[in-house]
């Protein structure tokens, strides 16, 4: 019996051990707090998952004919209203007859590393799955996802292990490459892709970037509708290249 009590103590002891990584709820909180009382464009929404709400921001298309709806995902530390990139695609592209909805993705403190993100991805599909069910609540049929940085590498993590999703195009700006976890390597999730794919960089992003993009490329061969775009002199975040990101990301939505 006191074999049993050890091993039993062992356990519990073992679990208690066991830190079990999540989104940091509470910066999730400070920040949607502080992005619904300053903001301008677009509407607030709450999606709920696994006993948490998440925020989104929907901006309806403003044309007279919509076009379809686009999913807006962040990089790593960021949020659904972040200034470099996806503000500028969330509130323009309902100009060209695209509702979107930007949702916030799980978060880590400020220090994190990227590598440090793995365990998160658990929480990845469920959140994307609350953002399709909240636009085809509101009608929409053609979703397509963008995403940024740490984002295109969740994105095609969910669209590589999900394979009955509704998403119609992908496009991935600033996609790294390679990943010890096979959660984070775009090389192999590209291979499970078979949907339209943009992927999307500048001349000037980070090695991570540059460095993989013929192994994206090659890993994309069996998709016909993959294609890659680099934007001359733009970086990471395309600092003060937003019109020429919109119009790449306008005109390949606009083809599908």
């Amino acid at each position: 019996m006191s074999k049993i009590l050890t091993i039993i103590h062992c356990i519990l002891l073992l679990l208690i051990s066991v830190s079990v990584v999540a989104s940091d709820f509470a910066k999730e909180k400070r920040w949607s707090e502080q992005i619904v009382d300053y903001l301008i464009d677009g509407e607030a929404e709450w999606l709920n998952v696994d006993k948490h709400k998440i925020l989104a921001i929907y901006t309806e298309a403003t044309t007279q004919a919509t076009k379809g709806s686009v999913i807006i995902i962040h990089g790593s530390g960021a949020h659904p209203n972040w200034s470099d990139i996806i503000q500028p695609l969330r509130t323009q592209l309902p100009e060209s007859g695209w509702s979107t909805l930007s949702i916030q993705m799980p978060i880590l403190s400020n220090d994190a590393e990227y590598t440090e993100y793995a365990p998160l991805f658990d929480e990845v599909a469920p959140r994307i799955n609350a953002a399709i069910k909240n636009l085809q609540s509101k009608g929409a049929k053609n979703i397509s996802i963008i995403a940024h940085s740490l984002g295109t590498t969740m994105t095609a993590h969910y669209l590589a292990s999900n394979k009955a999703h509704p998403v119609k195009g992908f496009i991935a700006i600033g996609m790294p490459g390679e990943s010890k976890d096979n959660r984070m390597n775009n090389v192999l999730s590209l291979k499970q892709i078979n949907i339209p794919t943009l992927d999307l960089y500048g001349s000037n992003d980070l090695e991570s970037v540059l460095s993989s993009s013929k192994l994206r490329s090659d890993s994309s061969s069996h998709n016909k509708e993959y294609s890659q775009i680099v934007i001359k002199d733009a970086n990471h975040f395309f600092n003060n290249k937003n019109s020429e990101l919109f119009e790449a990301v306008s005109n390949w939505l606009a083809k599908q």
